[in-house]
Parts: structure tokens; sequence; C-alpha cells
């Protein structure tokens, strides 16, 4: 029984795992702090994301062959679910008053986006 239990709760964390994860490697620009840029993520997780669907992180390497960028990696429950937070995210950029937009200013003023790549998770 003990071996059922532990191989469930080590197994339990993948099915946590959104369906869609959306990776940006992201160059923080001179002057913007790895803590300004997460609390812009915040920021956009509790204004923006949560209320379409997409929940975001940042992951800062510790070990890796470039220690200069960060990554941005966002969850949405699947591919759909993206396209359709992506088609929202690029029509509220064209309003200059929309979250989206002074969202995307501030990401701009912070950071550079290096690569972006997109990976459904079965």
């Amino acid at each position: 029984m003990r071996k059922i239990l532990f191989t469930l709760l080590i197994i339990s964390p993948l099915g946590a795992l959104a369906d869609h994860i959306d990776v940006i490697e992201v160059a923080l620009n001179e002057g913007c702090s790895l803590s300004t840029y997460v609390a812009i993520k915040d920021d956009f997780n509790s204004q923006w994301g949560a209320r379409n669907g997409y929940q975001s992180e940042v992951f800062f390497p510790i070990q890796s062959n470039d220690l200069a960028t960060v990554y941005w990696v966002g969850r949405s429950a699947n591919a759909a679910a993206f396209g359709n937070a992506w088609d929202v995210w690029s029509k509220d950029l064209a309003d200059p008053n929309s979250i989206a937009s002074k969202l995307g200013a501030r990401f701009l003023d912070c950071s550079t986006n290096v690569s972006r790549r997109s990976y459904d998770v079965y």
C-alpha cells in the first residue's frame, strides 16, 4: 500500500501540468532587475492572465550555458485556449488604455524577447 501511495504522490504533479506551454527566452534590459520583471509577471497574472486562462512563471537559470537570460513560461489549458488568449492580447494591444497595452509597455521597457517556443503537453 505504501508503494502505491508513494507512486501516486510522485505521478500526481504530472496531472497538474497544462496542456500547452508558452516559453519565451527573455533578456532583461539595462536597469531592469529580476524583481521588477517578476512584479510585471505577477501583475500580468492577476490583471490579465487569470481572466484569459493563461498563467505564467519566470524561470531563472542557476546552471545553464546562458545565465544572462530568463524564461517566461506561460501555461494554458490547450493550444486552442492559448490561441484565444493570444487573439485577445493582440486585439487589446491596439487600445492604449487597455490592461494588455499597459502591461505590454512595461514588458518592452524592462525586457527584450530573444526567442519563443510553444509546446503541447501529453
